[in-house]
């Protein structure tokens, strides 16, 4: 089939092109590469319904000769001419284990199982997913021994960073070293001397196989408590202190993970109050949230509601006997990082194990945890929490206009080029002006003055208009913080929380079965801001391991109702806030 010569128009330059019927989009993109310049990847070649693909066929455009075509598109760099790169490119082949581990978009190292021990890789690798954590770890140094006390052993060289070369007893900075080899490598790391630090600390976890073959399983939930607590005691931050020069000493899980109780205590025996027992009234520290599953339990919300309120039996001085209490707990404090605990394992007595519950209970992507706490921090987080969704709703309705106006404004170039006329639109506004000018004429026959034509905003001054009223709720949105939550750099400010990382159990019991972690993935880092791009939304599922990406809604089959895999510990982080300038923080 013979070529047809057509036109390209591109940045007020016509440019005679041979179209070949026979081949495809993509062989006409590079003949048109060769002479404007324009990468094919940049090209926008308006045609009758879109754009031109490289797939399309070309023979299907019903090209005429001497039709004209429109080609919108710049080179790359600003010009189409090649240029030496500013730093020299190193292919991943090339690189070291650590250099290609920290490329955007690697698979990070998931963790050998040693035998049972995929109740730790999973806690291990979800605790991960907190970048504040990898930070302070980077920078902790274990405190020297004790006066009189033997600093020999290999196991004290962990204070130089060297704790590889045996196993530490101090479990932080087994920690800190374990998280830096792995983000020296995608391959599957034996955490071994982690895990000979953690049965130092914690006999527990080196009990053997009831079988008598290697170790026991153990629960990823006391795995998770005992790695936090002693994160508490040993990972401490230098912070200012008001009214001192001097800095005070904060734990890091009590600043991120530790939230706040108001608590009142109270017999559920009417004697006991009139014979004038009070409730008591108690502050308490949470590291976690407890979400109990009982026969009525369908949503987190449910178990976490029935979580907030205890019965307790102690003795009761008015009565003198043990009675029955109550006790009623709020947030009076809420955390950057919240902890949720599924309450799936209970003793068995008669089977002499943990057995699971398998009822399903279904969990949000987003949490919102404002009803759960008290009326004073209720009136802090309300305000911020409804202005976050009110410019989350002004920002999608402004990204749905502007698609809209993209793709109708897409069609009438394309249609412009190709030379069609939609004869239902342009009758239209013939009959629009007819109407309007019949007004005009009535009006000046009644003796009124004909006024002019109104003058409409243009697409671009509406978008401006939209944009400065959205930066404006971001400006309102931070004015609405209170002053005490601000200084709180690590308590949720909005109430509300977004899930990132899942640790789940499959099987019939905590002693046996099998677990794994889901973690979300991040944004792409920007070398040279620091700060990360958009998500994908896609997560991390982490089988010892094996790594691999899955959907979001994967997330979503976790929800348990049966022995496959199903959410034991939820961590959810508090929603970044929009700032003025627009950026997340």
């Amino acid at each position: 089939m013979a070529t047809i010569p057509v036109i390209v128009k591109h940045q007020g330059k016509k440019y005679d092109v041979e179209l070949d019927p026979t081949s495809l989009g993509e062989v006409f993109k590079f003949q048109l590469y060769s002479l404007t310049g324009v990468e094919p990847d940049r090209q926008k070649i308006l045609v009758k319904g879109g754009q031109l693909k490289d797939d399309t066929d070309l023979s299907k455009l019903g090209a005429k000769p001497g039709q004209t075509f429109m080609m919108m598109g710049t080179p790359s760099g600003g010009g189409g001419e090649l240029q030496r790169p500013k730093e020299a490119v190193k292919f991943v082949e090339d690189m070291t284990e650590a250099e290609a581990a920290k490329q955007v978009g690697a698979i990070p190292a998931g963790l050998q199982n040693l035998g049972n021990t995929c109740y730790l890789n999973s806690t291990l690798q979800t605790l991960r997913a907190v970048p504040e954590l990898q930070q302070e770890l980077a920078k902790y140094t274990p405190a020297p021994p004790a006066a009189g006390t033997s600093g020999t052993s290999l196991g004290d060289l962990s204070m130089f960073g060297l704790s590889g070369l045996g196993a530490s007893a101090d479990l932080t900075a087994s920690l800190r070293d374990l998280y830096k080899q792995m983000g020296e490598t995608q391959d599957g790391f034996p955490p071994l001397v982690f895990l000979n630090a953690l049965r130092t600390a914690f006999p527990q976890f080196a009990q053997k196989s009831k079988s008598g073959h290697g170790y026991a399983q153990q629960d990823a939930e006391e795995a998770w408590s005992q790695i936090v607590s002693q994160l508490r005691q040993k990972l401490k931050l230098k912070e200012p202190s008001e009214g001192s020069t001097e800095a005070k000493e904060i734990s890091f899980v009590d600043k991120y993970f530790a939230g706040g109780f108001s608590s009142i205590t109270e017999c559920d025996e009417q004697a006991a109050r009139d014979g004038g027992e009070e409730a008591v009234k108690s502050d308490d520290v949470f590291l976690k949230l407890d979400c109990h599953i009982s026969a009525t339990t369908n949503h987190l919300r449910d178990g976490i509601l029935a979580g907030l309120e205890e019965k307790i039996e102690k003795n009761s001085s008015v009565l003198n006997r043990d009675a029955i209490y109550t006790k009623k707990s709020k947030i009076s404090r809420l955390p950057k990082y919240l902890t949720v605990h599924f309450v799936r394992f209970f003793w068995k007595r008669e089977a002499q194990k943990k057995a699971k519950i398998m009822r399903k209970v279904t969990f949000p992507d987003e949490l919102d945890v404002v009803e759960f706490c008290t009326d004073e921090l209720r009136k802090m987080l309300v305000p911020v929490r409804d202005k976050v969704r009110e410019v989350r709703k002004d920002e999608e309705d402004v990204e749905r206009a502007r698609k809209r106006q993209k793709r109708i404004h897409d069609k009438q170039v394309a249609d412009e080029a190709a030379g069609i006329v939609d004869s239902v639109s342009e009758s239209q506004k013939a009959d629009e002006k007819k109407a309007e000018d019949k007004k005009k004429e009535a009006k000046a026959a009644d003796g009124d003055t004909a006024m002019d034509d109104v003058v409409y905003k243009t697409d671009a001054e509406i978008d401006a208009e939209r944009a400065a009223a959205i930066l404006a709720a971001k400006k309102e949105l931070h004015a609405l913080i209170d002053p005490d939550l601000e200084k709180d750099e690590g308590a949720n400010k909005s109430g509300l929380y977004e899930l990132r990382g899942v640790v789940t159990h499959q099987g019939a019991s905590a002693d046996s079965g099998h677990y794994t972690a889901y973690v979300k993935k991040v944004g792409p880092l920007d070398p040279k801001t620091g700060k990360r791009g958009e998500e994908d939304g896609k997560w991390w599922w982490f089988n010892d391991d094996k790594v691999s990406e899955v959907d979001a809604d994967k997330i979503t089959t976790l929800s348990g109702g049966g022995e496959s895999h199903s959410a034991l510990i939820l961590l959810y982080k508090a929603i970044p806030l929009p700032s003025a300038e627009g950026l997340a923080e």
